[in-house]
Formats: structure tokens, sequence, C-alpha cells
């Protein structure tokens, strides 16, 4: 698939950050929306980025057990104390 750049200011910037880095054209491009695209998901909020485990989470089928203080104490018990 091609993509044609009919902006010359966009053109411009793009054939500037190729000469920059010493890369392609096409690799300039993917390296540019690679890094935009990784700000852009660092800026979405903790509660953003965990939807699809949280959304998993849910989905899991309840027992009715509740996991209180002594549950959690008893994990770390040890016979040696």
């Amino acid at each position: 698939m091609a993509i044609h750049v009919r902006d010359p200011e966009t053109d411009s910037l793009v054939r500037r950050l190729a000469r920059r880095k010493g890369v392609g054209l096409t690799d300039a491009i993917r390296e540019a929306v690679a890094n935009e695209l990784e700000r852009e998901e660092k800026a979405l909020s903790l509660w953003d980025r965990t939807a699809d485990i949280r959304a998993d989470i849910a989905s899991w089928p309840r027992t009715g057990l509740q996991a209180d203080k002594a549950f959690y104490d008893s994990l770390y018990d040890r016979e040696d104390h």
C-alpha cells in the first residue's frame, strides 16, 4: 500500500528527518509514526491503559469467598518463626 503526500510542508519535514537520521523516507515515516504512537500510548491514563485487564478480571466467576487480612497473613506464615 502506498502513501502519497500532497502537502509540501509534510513532504519537506519527512525529507529533513530522513536526511538527519540517514535513512530512507519509508524508515523515517515508520519511526516518526511509531514514536508518536508510543507517546500517545503513554499519554493515556492508567485507567484507560488497564481497561483490557480490568475487563478480563471482571469476566471471572464470583466465588463468594472473601480474602481478608488473615488470608493474606497466612500466605507468609513460616514454621521457622
